[in-house]
Formats: structure tokens, sequence, C-alpha cells
């Protein structure tokens, strides 16, 4: 599995990332840095994927942004860590899709899941390419 994630994400190559947990198709990266592991978080109209009520339905960093806020986190300037916070960050592509989303973790480092894929720590940048972009926008929840 390790080779497989590194031949998608090459600065994880470089890391000392982690893969704590193996694969599940239960939940996603939206899904899981929102801490609800049993389900699936997409704009995408299935009737398998939960989206919040009144969250437009739609591949874009505001719908990823109101979503978030739906659980009470509003944007922030840095993912820099604080007492009493949660954070996040959301990875768009360029042109401004969202693709990921990352949590943080008490020592510093950055959790998150790959799609159906396993749980990953990381550093907050070894995510960025092609897959997902770098991070666009981060969030606190006081």
């Amino acid at each position: 599995m390790r080779a497989e994630l590194e031949q998608d994400w090459p600065n994880w190559v470089d890391t000392t990332d982690q893969i704590p947990s193996p694969y599940t198709p239960a939940d996603n990266c939206l899904a899981g840095a929102a801490g609800e592991r049993d389900r699936w978080w997409s704009p995408l109209p299935a009737d398998d994927y939960y989206w919040p009520e009144g969250v437009p339905r739609e591949g874009s960093v505001v719908a990823f942004i109101k979503a978030d806020e739906t659980l009470g986190f509003a944007v922030c300037e840095t993912g820099a860590l604080g007492s009493n916070v949660e954070k996040l960050a959301i990875y768009a592509t360029p042109d401004g899709r969202p693709q990921h989303v990352a949590r943080p973790l008490p020592n510093g480092r950055w959790t998150s899941k790959l799609g159906r894929l396993a749980d990953i720590e990381q550093a907050l940048d070894s995510l960025n390419g092609q897959l997902h972009g770098t991070v666009h926008s981060f969030m606190a929840r006081y």
C-alpha cells in the first residue's frame, strides 16, 4: 500500500509519514476531518453520500467551507495549533477545485483519509502535488 501512495503523492516519499489505519470504504477525508467515520461526505448527488442540508451541492472550496461551517468551523488565517482549538486544512487545485481535507494531530503533524484508501499521518505539505493541489484554506473551531 505504501508504494501505491508514494506513486500518487511523490512528496510523501521523503518524509516519515505513516499509515495509522488500514483501508476502509466507510468514510473519506471530508467526513474524517469532520469526525464522522461512518459515512461518506460529498456534494455529488448520490443516495449514499451525505451532504449538509442547505449547502450547495457543488465541487467548490466555498461549498466545502460552508459544509464545515455547519459543524462550527470558521475560516482562519493559519494552520497554527493552539489550545482548545480544532483546525482543518482544505487542499485545492490551482483552478479552485477542492480535493482534500486534513486535520492536525496533537503532535503537530496532520492526518487525513485518502478517499477509500487508508488514513495517513503526514506533514501538512507532503500531499501537495497534482492530485490534491496545495492548502487553499484553513478553518478553526473553538
